[in-house]
């Protein structure tokens, strides 16, 4: 079971004006679940995307960035699950060129104006057809109040459906802001997650938008771990409809860091929900790097100690092995790293300094902040001012079964 998050409610997720959301059931992997979704845009929509960089990314990413440079107005995105359609070579990119053109005529529009997505099992062919007939029942699914439907519709081996919301007034015009996102395992994302969606009635300008995605992403998809392996089909896509009658052109523009900050909550809630629900996860971890010469080498020591399998078993067992993590902030690539003046804290508890263990620390204290279900290890670089945080989660028993039995 995720650490504490629950699917919110269909009636607290806000539609938003000019998208509109569709789910069916196609059978694309297995039968009886929901795997196809479709979303369908208003002309005037702008919409921007950041994705994976496994040199081995999916063919669906290929062509969602052929389809985003080519100029075109993106009207819809399709979404299937249980097959990646990534390690298919020219055939799965003619797949995710078919699956494109079928949308588009479905829609009335152009192959080129539609984005496609795959999460699944990777080097197994899409089943073009299957996706292809259950095209029509997707369609007439389409509603703009479907956003907790397409949250379900996006899930693998998720155990709940993850989903955000918020609403805020700006300039007199009430906007909207609404998103999904889908993962458990293989999340150690750069410069996306394994899938998440966003909408906005706001009306965004596209290079504020295409600035917009990376800086959410940044604080929030590439700010999390649960096993360090970077996906083949990681993708964030970001959607302004620009309906709400707020509009924006400019960072300087009046209200727009409001739009700004509830955009990045959105992406960042989304984010933390990816790790709260991470593949037989039993706890949440937040570690908070401060005192770093810059953000890299912040996250270079938040990701060493959220990958380690060992720091992550203990975290598990509530066993307070602390050396785990020093010796992970050891080895986190930071060469002139003065270990004397390193600070590590579990919660308030004081457990490291001046290059060993604190001398007011006690075992007891360690193994009852270890117990809780959310825990924040705070670590002090003691070199700079640069700060960063990196969200992760411990190893359980299940994460071994589940990615044992996932291909049967």
């Amino acid at each position: 079971m995720p650490v504490n998050y629950a699917t919110p409610a269909a009636a607290q997720l806000s539609p938003v004006a000019g998208v509109r959301l569709g789910v069916a059931e196609a059978e694309i992997r297995k039968k009886n679940r929901r795997d196809l979704t479709l979303v369908a845009l208003d002309a005037g929509c702008t919409v921007a995307g950041v994705f994976t960089q496994n040199r081995f990314c999916a063919a669906p990413v290929q062509i969602c960035r052929k389809h985003l440079a080519g100029g075109q107005e993106i009207r819809a995105l399709v979404i299937n699950t249980g097959i990646a359609n990534a390690g298919t070579g020219e055939p799965g990119r003619q797949a995710a060129q078919a699956t494109c053109e079928a949308v588009g005529k479905l829609l009335g529009i152009g192959a080129g104006q539609v984005l496609p997505f795959s999460t699944g099992v990777i080097l197994e062919p899409l089943p073009v057809e299957r996706i292809q007939a259950g095209l029509p029942a997707v369609f007439s699914d389409l509603k703009a109040d479907n956003w907790h439907a397409a949250a379900h519709g996006i899930m693998t081996t998720d155990t709940v459906a993850k989903a955000a919301s918020r609403t805020l007034t700006v300039n007199g015009k009430k906007v909207a802001i609404s998103g999904i996102s889908k993962g458990a395992g293989m999340i150690k994302p750069n410069m996306a997650t394994m899938l998440g969606f966003l909408a906005t009635d706001a009306g965004i300008a596209q290079p504020l938008l295409d600035k917009l995605v990376k800086e959410a992403a940044d604080a929030s998809f590439n700010c999390i771990t649960v096993d360090g392996d970077t996906s083949t089909n990681d993708s964030y896509v970001m959607i302004a409809t620009g309906q709400s009658g707020a509009s924006f052109t400019s960072e300087s523009d009046a209200g727009w860091a409001e739009v700004k900050a509830a955009i990045i909550a959105v992406s960042v809630e989304l984010a933390q929900a990816i790790v709260r629900d991470g593949e037989g996860a039993t706890k949440f971890i937040t570690v908070a790097v401060q005192g770093g010469k810059d953000v890299e080498e912040c996250r270079k020591v938040g990701y060493a100690i959220g990958h380690s399998p060992l720091v992550k078993t203990a975290f598990f067992a509530s066993d307070p092995n602390l050396g785990r993590i020093l010796a992970a902030v050891g080895y986190a690539g930071i060469t002139d790293l003065d270990v004397d003046g390193v600070k590590v804290w579990l919660d308030d508890v004081l457990v490291a300094e001046k290059g060993g263990r604190a001398a007011a620390y006690k075992e007891e204290d360690g193994a009852r902040v270890m117990a809780q279900a959310e825990i924040m290890v705070r670590v002090d670089l003691g070199r700079g001012a640069a700060q960063a945080n990196v969200y992760t989660c411990d190893f359980s028993y299940d994460y071994v079964k589940i990615n044992a039995d996932y291909r049967s």
